[in-house]
């Protein structure tokens, strides 16, 4: 019976899984294969070692929080707020996108390249915020100011674990939301 090769997509995908969980140490190839069910030397055949691994979750990660975000972004439309909103709840309300998010976060923390991978995602999503917000306001610095606070919230929020006294955090949420993004009138 012929056996069926573990694709890179998979060991991609398992790792992606890892990371969120755990950080890039938990990012070992003999773990890995036995969650898949695997030997580890099929993981051979799609990385020359764990860091190729790495470098091919990044990827992933990447395109999946910038290309594939700001894509779908663009094909559903709307006002810049509801772009804007869109954007954020795509990322950082994502049960994939915001674990893998927060955990390079972390990892940035201790590795350069990592931190310039980041960076680079960062500001493209900045460049979006920057968009949508400069058709609200012709002030830039205005502008720049709202992105600021707007992308702090965004990735700040999911690591506050204050309460808000009789309001639920959905309430000041959409509290700030409406100071950063005033409807239109």
């Amino acid at each position: 019976m012929a056996r069926i090769r573990t694709t890179r997509e998979a060991w991609i995908e398992q790792g992606l899984r890892a990371l969120a969980a755990g950080g890039p140490d938990a990012v070992r190839v003999e773990a890995l294969a036995k969650d898949l069910g695997v030997t580890k030397g099929g993981f051979y055949g799609s990385f020359a070692d764990r860091d190729a691994l790495l470098g091919a979750m990044l990827d992933t990660w990447e395109r999946e929080a910038t290309d594939e975000v700001l894509a779908r972004v663009e094909r559903e439309g709307g006002d810049a707020r509801t772009r804007l909103t869109r954007a954020g709840v795509l990322t950082f309300s994502s049960d994939r996108l915001l674990p893998l998010d927060l955990a390079v976060r972390e990892w940035a923390r201790r590795d350069p390249a990592v931190a310039e991978r980041l960076r680079r995602v960062d500001e493209r999503r900045m460049g979006l915020l920057r968009e949508l917000l400069g058709t609200l306001s012709a002030d830039p610095d205005e502008v720049e100011a709202r992105s600021l606070l707007a992308f702090c919230l965004a990735i700040g929020e999911h690591l506050l674990t204050t309460g808000h006294g009789d309001r639920t955090r959905a309430q000041v949420l959409a509290r700030a939301a409406n100071l950063l993004f005033p409807p239109s009138p």
